[in-house]
Order: structure tokens, then sequence, then C-alpha cells
């Protein structure tokens, strides 16, 4: 297949403790975005720079930028069997957070009891069952569940920035006002930028996020604050188009 932009020239400032959503139509660039700030080796930056406190991140491999504090919840997680949530999320932490370093001193440690503690308290928060800590990372699991382990994982990591890629898709009323709960305490308790995509108003209806943008052909075509949401629920997209 041949080389071709999906992502425009675009300036995309997020901060901490703030919710931005980033809206727009099918096939609009969203998830490419996504996968490019995160590293994917499928997508290529060819000119622009993109920098996390500083940090420029586009020399830099995908665990390195989670390491520099880079979240992306997954569309659609992958499962991998054989590998239990907890020891997943505590290895995740451990390399991220350096608390399972023996390299360094001055790293900070954790024991496995204290982490379980946290793990248990987030997964109260998302009525995440506690048998679930032991089963295979999304193995099996429901769209919903699949989703509330992506939150999980969110609270439990604590990054810097974190992009939530239709974190809201297929899920029921239920599902979607704990995962909106999880994504405003991350963004109030632990002072993570979300930047949040999605075609739809209703998970924003719970987050209110503090400014929406519309991204078209690879490009954010309008940038508003909440109002923006009733615009694009009255009169869609085609405004933009």
């Amino acid at each position: 297949m041949a080389d071709r932009s999906v992502v425009g020239p675009l300036d995309l400032n997020l901060k901490a403790g703030a919710i931005h959503a980033l809206m727009g139509p099918n096939g609009s660039g969203k998830s490419s975005l996504a996968y490019a700030l995160m590293g994917h080796p499928d997508y290529h930056v060819t000119a622009g720079t993109t920098t996390l406190n500083g940090d420029s991140l586009l020399d830099k491999s995908p665990d390195e930028r989670a390491h520099l504090g880079l979240f992306l919840a997954f569309q659609h997680p992958v499962a991998i069997p054989g590998v239990s949530v907890q020891n997943a999320l505590k290895t995740a932490y451990e390399a991220i957070h350096c608390t399972g370093c023996h390299l360094h001193d001055h790293c900070p440690k954790l024991s496995v009891t204290e982490f379980r503690q946290q793990l248990q308290h987030h997964a109260q928060i998302l009525a995440i069952h506690p048998s679930f800590m032991t089963r295979a990372l999304h193995d099996g699991f429901s769209g919903g569940e699949k989703k509330r382990l992506e939150m999980l994982t969110l609270l439990t990591l604590k990054p810097k920035i974190a992009i939530l890629d239709e974190t809201d898709s297929g899920l029921d009323i239920d599902a979607l006002k704990l995962v909106a709960h999880a994504a405003k305490l991350a963004a109030r308790q632990d002072q993570v930028g979300l930047l949040v995509i999605t075609h739809y108003p209703r998970l924003l209806q719970h987050l209110r996020p503090t400014q929406v943008s519309v991204m078209v052909k690879g490009q954010i075509v309008a940038t508003d604050g909440p109002k923006l949401i009733s615009r694009l629920d009255q009169s869609g997209y085609r405004q933009f188009l």
C-alpha cells in the first residue's frame, strides 16, 4: 500500500487536569493521531514537533513515551492469554514508575500488598469484581469489561497525558457512567490531562470537557468550549464538511 497523509498540520495543547474532547466523522484521522502520538510503527510524523513536559517524543519508542507519562486507552483492547490482569498492571506500573527497579537506590519501592490495595480500591470505583484480577488480560471479557479495565489501567498508572480512543463505544448506560467517573477522577485527583476521542456527545455530557475540537480530513477545523457539543448534537458534522 502506498504511503498517504492521514493527519495534516495541526496545533494541539493538552494541560494537566484538563479534559479536551476531539470529535469528528469516521475516517477523519482521530485514531491515526492517537496512534502517531503513541509511536505506532505504521505511522510516521514527517514534520512538526510533539513534546511532553518539554521532552521530544518523536525519537522515542512507545515504551519510552509511556515512561515519560503518555497513555493510550485502546478502542479495541487486545486479549493476552496467560497474563493476569494483576500481573500485567503491576509490571507496567513498576516499569513506568521504577518501583520495581533494582538499579537505582533512589527509586521508590512498592510492595505486592500495597499495590494490591491500590488496585482493589480502583477496581471498586469501576465496579470490577475482584475475580477479574486473576483472569487473563481482556481474554473473554465483554466490551464493557474491556473498557472498564482500560480505565482501571489509567487510574493505576497515573500518566501525565491520557488519550482515550472511543472509550465509550459499546457501553451501556451504567458502564458509561463508571468510565466517565473514573476519567474525571484521574483528571481531578491525579491531574491527568485527557484527550477524549469520540463520535458522540453522550460521554461528554458526563465528562464536561473544558475544550472541544472537531477534526475533519486530518485537520482541526473548529475549537470551542462545551457549547460546541450542542452545535454538533443539533447539526452534526455537515456544517464543517
